[in-house]
């Protein structure tokens, strides 16, 4: 066990110390959620009159087109520079580098979230920034990442990957999206935890089930 956390800690930090050097996924994927809230504002201000019928929705496709931004560049440093085969060498288990892969996706795209959420607050003049919304973003993002970064390793290698993500992981990720979307809306309608439990229940158990699938595959993606 301690071995194995090891070698996810090390993939991890890998990929946290090139991110602070390079900055360019990070700062990437919080302009694009800044710039997509901001439009959005305006947008809205003109012709919705109930924002929180629609902040939800704005909300989840900031986060998750931001999040694919940051997923095509998931493997793009190991794969450009030849250093994935480096890397597959390793005695580690491939199931290893899959989860220090996924806990620095999360990672990213939680600091891009804990920096954003507070600016739509403002922006729409919603209180976000409490323990059950960011439940709701936890566990969205958990399952997005975990199905994303599969995807990330298949696409890795094909000249369209910035357009092929998208395209094979959107449909994968549908109740994620679906979920949170409903989950944070209910939370906004002045709904308990117990209220939206359904919601949640598919968030946790999507992150469950396609965490131990992507786990189970990710070996055979590299190696195809």
């Amino acid at each position: 066990m301690k071995d194995a956390l090891g070698s996810i800690w090390a993939i991890v930090r890998k990929d946290v110390v090139a991110e602070l050097r390079t900055k360019e996924t990070l700062s990437t994927m919080l302009i694009f959620v800044l710039l997509t809230v901001i439009i959005f504002n305006f947008a809205f201000d003109l012709r919705v009159d109930n924002v929180r019928q629609v902040a939800p929705g704005v909300l989840w496709v900031a986060f998750i087109f931001a999040g694919v931004l940051g997923l095509n560049r998931s493997f793009i440093l190991e794969t450009d520079k030849g250093c994935l085969d480096g890397l597959l060498m390793t005695p580690a288990d491939r199931s290893l580098i899959y989860f220090g892969k996924v806990i620095g996706n999360v990672i990213f795209m939680l600091v891009v979230e804990a920096i954003a959420l507070p600016v739509f607050s403002i922006l729409f003049n919603l209180m976000l920034v409490r323990l059950d919304i960011i439940l709701v973003i936890l566990l969205g993002t958990i399952g997005f990442s975990g199905v994303g970064t599969l995807f990330s390793a298949m696409t890795a290698n094909t000249r369209a990957r910035e357009v092929l993500l998208p395209i094979l992981l959107f449909p994968v990720v549908l109740p994620v999206i679906l979920a949170a979307v409903k989950a944070t809306a209910g939370i906004l309608d002045g709904q308990t935890l117990s209220e939206i439990g359904n919601w949640l229940g598919l968030l946790a158990g999507f992150d469950i089930i396609f965490l131990a699938i992507a786990t189970m595959t990710f070996d055979f993606v590299v190696e195809s």
